[in-house]
Formats: structure tokens, sequence, C-alpha cells
């Protein structure tokens, strides 16, 4: 687990940075804050190994923050103004979000600088299933461990460029892997695409309605393109 904190002025900010802090099971939120000044303090008491910074605040900007940090921890810059990249890159910051932030582009920095913090750990997320065609589970690559999934409690699988996101009855997990290649490896009758950024699991589908489908708390969209074959696996094609 890497540590980690958030300090920005903006408490929507804050809010949006912490839930996405949560989602990432790499990732531990130490303290969050919109004051600077009072972040510096945190991070004596509260040492974090990452802080997502923002560039702009009334007290001390990001950069007057880093001089004081003097490089304990890693920083991420978050900020609405773009020119302000090039100072953050000057000061070796590992990435820099510009707000909004969507959650893919959280996860590419993150990932990023777990790879700078962590750099012996597994990153590659290479998926690997038991060549027998009757296993019922699944090995990936995730953080720095290797975890053995049931098929049975995957519900569907979201792909996000170069990463997915497994999510199961559990929990979701996060994998660098395309969605193309993970599809390869899963059983076809039992999991099917139906967009360019999702597959289920057939039988983990508990309603259709127009080109929706739900699972648990899920609603996954039926692409065009997937429509077709999608509705003749299920019989209604």
């Amino acid at each position: 687990m890497i540590t980690c904190a958030v300090i920005d002025d903006e408490p929507w900010a804050v809010a949006l940075l912490t839930d996405y802090i949560s989602k990432t099971d790499f990732l531990q939120l130490q303290f969050s804050t919109s004051s600077a000044i009072e972040g510096l303090q945190k991070l004596q008491e509260q040492p974090a190994e990452l802080v997502f910074l923002d560039i702009q605040m009334p007290e001390l900007t990001g950069i007057q923050f880093m001089k004081i940090n003097a490089g304990k921890s890693k920083i991420i810059l978050t900020t609405a103004y773009s020119e302000y990249a090039l100072d953050g890159y000057e000061h070796n910051v590992v990435d820099y979000l510009l707000k909004p932030i969507s959650f893919e582009r959280f996860l590419k920095a993150a990932l990023k600088a777990k790879d700078s913090i962590q750099p012996t750990a597994v990153l590659n997320a290479e998926v690997k299933i038991s060549a027998s065609p009757a296993a019922n589970f699944i090995f990936i690559k995730t953080d720095s461990k290797i975890v053995n999934v049931s098929l049975n409690d995957i519900l569907f699988i979201e792909g996000l460029k170069d990463y997915i996101a497994i999510n199961t009855e559990k929990e979701k997990l996060i994998t660098l892997e395309t969605l193309k290649s993970f599809e390869e490896s899963l059983p076809k009758n039992r999991f099917v695409r139906v967009h360019k950024s999702y597959i289920v699991a057939v039988e983990k589908i508990e309603s259709i309605e127009r080109n929706r489908i739900f699972i648990k708390d899920a609603v996954i969209p039926i692409g065009d393109t997937y429509k077709e074959n999608f509705f003749k696996i299920i019989g209604e094609g």
C-alpha cells in the first residue's frame, strides 16, 4: 500500500480525489485537507509517500509547498490551469492532472507514482488462465500480488485503455491489460463483449431494458456493434 494525502483548497476536488483513492486498491489515504499550511503540519505527524497537491492555493502555492516539503513525498499536481504544467515538471513531479479529473486519468497517474515509489513491484499485469478447458478460475496480477479469481465471482469487466477493472462479487481489481486480450482468456459461453468498454458475465445479468444491462448496481450500455451477437447468445436474436 502507498500512503497518500490530498491537499486542495477546493472541497469538491478533495471529495473527488478521496473517492478515487478509495477505489484504488494500492492507495491508502492518510489525510485530506483544504489548507496548504495544515497539510505541511499533518505531513510531519502522518508522513505520506504520495501527495495529490493543488498548484494554486491562497496560503502557499504548490511550488512553494514542494520547496518546503523538500522532496519528502512524491507529488502529483492538480490544477484547472494547463499553463502551470511546465513549472510542475521542472520540480520533478510524478504527474500533472488537469481538472476536471477522470478516474481513468487519475489511475494512470497513480500507477506512474507506484512505479516510482515501488520500482520492484510487479506492474506487468499479465493475465494467465489454466490450460484446462474446465478451469473455473483465473490468476490476475494486480498491485504487487497475484490473485486467484473465481470466474463465478466476476460480474463484468470494464476497459480503461491500457487497464481493466474486474468487478467481482467481493471487490474491484485493477490490472494492466487490454480488454481485447483479457476477452481472449475467458470462456466464450460465459462471458460476452457488449460494448467497446465492457464484457459481462451472462449468468450475472439481472435484467435488460432497451440497450442497457443491469447487474447489481451497475448499468452497462449495449453498443450497436455488439448488439446482434449479444442477443443471439442470450437466445433473443
